[in-house]
């Protein structure tokens, strides 16, 4: 499949339905290859292991639709995530959502299909999607889906068994809602230093159950990208709040 972007143009949706055709082996291993004392049950999804801690299945359920805010870092971890475990996924209509990032998490970007600009209606191509990925991620710029347009595209990836997460924009009842803020940094002094990881406040709200809460730590590591439990911190002085969330 490839991480090359496509551009819309009038036979995008032929050619995007051809290539879901030629996807071999769909779903077979994105849940074989993480190591967990309890394997994550196959009609789930890989995701970092401290977001893991969070959901109620411990990865996110295919056929779903989560609804996603927030910071982009932890949306690439997700991308990451499955693809580096054997599944396939695409970002649409998220310019800004880097692939280096991706790679340094682990991404296998080979499997990963990035649709920076999808055209006037992202949603469809979305849905096209949604027939021969793992997981696709829609950015919607902010705007709303109608609650039809949504009822039938969670049916298209109930269906399908794939899951797809809806960033920026308004969508009625997803099975899941993720929330992630950056909340500060380690590493920097005042005005020098090299920043060591970001941290992260992140909230999960099911349909049924409570909401949860969790803290986790973006950690650079030897040219790799390390999802970790926020890490008891001694030294104040090497966290610093930050005013806007960034991503």
């Amino acid at each position: 499949m490839g991480s090359e972007a496509l551009s819309p143009d009038q036979g995008m949706l032929d050619e995007l339905r051809r290539r879901m055709a030629a996807v071999p082996g769909r779903g077979e291993s994105a849940t074989g290859h993480i190591p967990r004392e309890q394997p994550l049950r196959r009609d789930l999804l890989p995701v970092p292991p401290p977001l893991a801690d969070l959901l109620p299945d411990g990865g996110l359920p295919k056929g779903s639709v989560v609804a996603y805010t927030g910071a982009h870092s932890l949306l690439t971890g997700l991308l990451a995530s499955v693809t580096g475990n054997g599944g396939h996924a695409a970002v649409v209509g998220l310019p800004r959502l880097g692939l280096l990032a991706a790679a340094e998490m682990g991404a296998e970007l080979s499997r990963l299909a990035v649709i920076a600009d999808p055209g006037p209606d992202p949603a469809e191509v979305a849905a096209v999607l949604l027939d021969g990925l793992d997981l696709v991620v829609l950015g919607l710029s902010g705007f709303s889906v109608a609650p039809s347009r949504c009822r039938v595209l969670a049916a298209r990836a109930r269906n399908r068994g794939a899951t797809l997460v809806v960033a920026g924009g308004e969508w009625v009842n997803p099975t899941l809602r993720l929330d992630s803020r950056v909340t500060g940094y380690r590493g920097l002094g005042p005005g020098r230093g090299r920043l060591r990881s970001v941290c992260l406040d992140v909230r999960v709200s099911a349909k049924a159950g409570q909401t949860r809460h969790g803290h986790m730590d973006l950690c650079a590591q030897a040219g790799r990208t390390e999802w970790l439990p926020r890490e008891t911190i001694t030294r104040t002085t090497e966290v610093t709040a930050l005013r806007e969330a960034v991503s």
